[in-house]
């Protein structure tokens, strides 16, 4: 739960200088009511595929004991300072704050709040501000990052599900036959992607590539999760328990392949 909360501080941190002050408030809501479980999957498999050895909490202590301005210590402290835990919290963060944009755009687009009072449009104008500075500021906490290409795509993927979707839900309501669990369907690929973003972006935050294993974990919380994310206290134990068991399954497997190889 910490690890969530220290994500959750670092995605409200990130918006910290949006004005007027109701769009931050409302982009504050959004992030205090949000599921933290794509933050919460980056930061486990930036643990899970830490090189053995390098464990995220001794290489947090080694930056504790390191100069920042050590002319002897440059190298080491540039090395360690890619695995530090506040940067992986960083990332986590920017995964976290794409889905959430990315999330209030569905909403806004399968129900037009535009049609209906004009006190509903103001907060539609709003949440739609809200989604793009989301979106934006989840960028800017990638770009530098392996990541950021990954990130990429799962925005222009999600801008052609939802132009899909849009072409099937205009079939179904002219009863072309359309079935309603396909537009649902589509609508699941957010959080498979989203959860793909995690597990990328917690591998290359200590330099690693996510194992195929990995991905499968996050496949199937995105299968059992459908469209929205549970309470990240509901999951956060057994998702923690998946991810390092398919760590130590893959540390195993790599050990028996190095030793038929000498």
């Amino acid at each position: 739960m910490e690890k969530a909360d220290s994500c959750r501080r670092a995605a409200v941190e990130a918006v910290a200088d949006v004005e007027p002050p109701r769009l931050y408030e409302y982009i504050e809501s959004v992030l205090d009511r949000a599921s933290m479980v794509p933050a919460a999957l980056t930061f486990e498999s930036a643990v899970a595929m830490a090189p053995e050895g390098h464990a995220l909490e001794d290489v947090k202590g080694r930056c504790h004991d390191i100069e920042p301005d050590s002319g002897d210590h440059h190298q080491s402290h540039a090395s360690d300072r890619d695995r530090d835990p506040e940067s992986i919290v960083t990332h986590a963060a920017g995964v976290q704050l794409i889905y959430e944009g990315l999330r209030l755009t569905r909403s806004l687009a399968h129900d037009e709040p535009w049609t209906a009072t004009d006190a509903d449009a103001s907060d539609a104008d709003l949440a739609i501000l809200a989604a793009d500075i989301l979106v934006a500021r989840g960028f800017y906490l990638l770009a530098h990052t392996d990541a950021a290409g990954k990130a990429v795509r799962t925005v222009q993927s999600f801008g052609r599900d939802q132009t899909c979707r849009s072409a099937l839900e205009a079939e179904t309501e002219a009863d072309v036959g359309t079935d309603s669990t396909d537009l649902e369907s589509i609508d699941t690929n957010l959080e498979r992607d989203v959860l793909e973003l995690a597990v990328r972006t917690g591998a290359v935050a200590v330099d690693e590539t996510p194992s195929p294993k990995l991905l499968a974990v996050a496949a199937d919380i995105a299968d059992t999760a459908g469209t929205s994310f549970p309470p990240v206290t509901e999951c956060l134990t057994d998702l923690e328990a998946k991810v390092r068991e398919q760590s130590l399954e893959d540390s195993t497997t790599d050990r028996a392949t190095s030793a038929t190889d000498h």
